[in-house]
């Protein structure tokens, strides 16, 4: 494996993602949307970064099959999730075609909240198949298979504090 982000340059990123969602969402108790699996890590440690009030809700999506490939067709559980009248902010692992931020986008605008904004721990620029606007961005990755940090390969590599690049021979 390839390392493409460290431990330190992660780190960095959170905080200041967490300080700019902090500034922005002052006094207005925002609900952080996690996308399951991927996002646990970063979503996680995010969370730590935030210092106003704020709750937690999930949401478990995939459009990954039994190859590495997306299928195109967005699965989702909402476990009974309601935005009505809140401001919220979907917390992303990795925006790879945006098929399924839009997705999310579409489903939960219908609910009415305040506001409805993204936070995508990583972006996979020109690879988008469907139009979505990331709010806050920690890191442009490649259009290559990445690794680590709450991303995996098989159910492999969430916990290695680091983003990778996956060579598929050494596996």
């Amino acid at each position: 494996m390839k390392i493409i982000l460290k431990k330190e340059q992660i780190t960095e990123r959170v905080e200041y993602l967490g300080a700019k969602i902090s500034a922005d969402y002052m006094d207005k108790n925002p609900v952080l949307i996690g996308c399951l699996k991927g996002c646990v890590v970063f979503l996680a440690d995010l969370m730590r970064e935030i210092t106003i009030p704020y709750t937690v809700e999930f949401v478990r999506t995939s459009t990954y099959g039994e190859s590495r490939t997306s299928s195109g067709i967005v699965q989702a559980d909402f476990f009974d999730l309601n935005v009505r009248g809140r401001h919220t902010v979907i917390v992303e692992d990795i925006v790879d075609t945006g098929l399924t931020l839009s997705y999310l986008i579409t489903t939960l605008t219908k609910q009415d909240p305040l506001s409805l904004k993204v936070c995508a721990f990583l972006v996979k620029p020109g690879a988008y198949d469907a139009p979505v606007t990331i709010d806050y961005k920690g890191f442009d990755v490649p259009d290559e298979f990445v690794v680590g940090y709450g991303l995996d390969w098989n159910e492999q590599y969430r916990g290695i504090p680091y983003l990778a690049v996956v060579d598929e021979k050494s596996l």
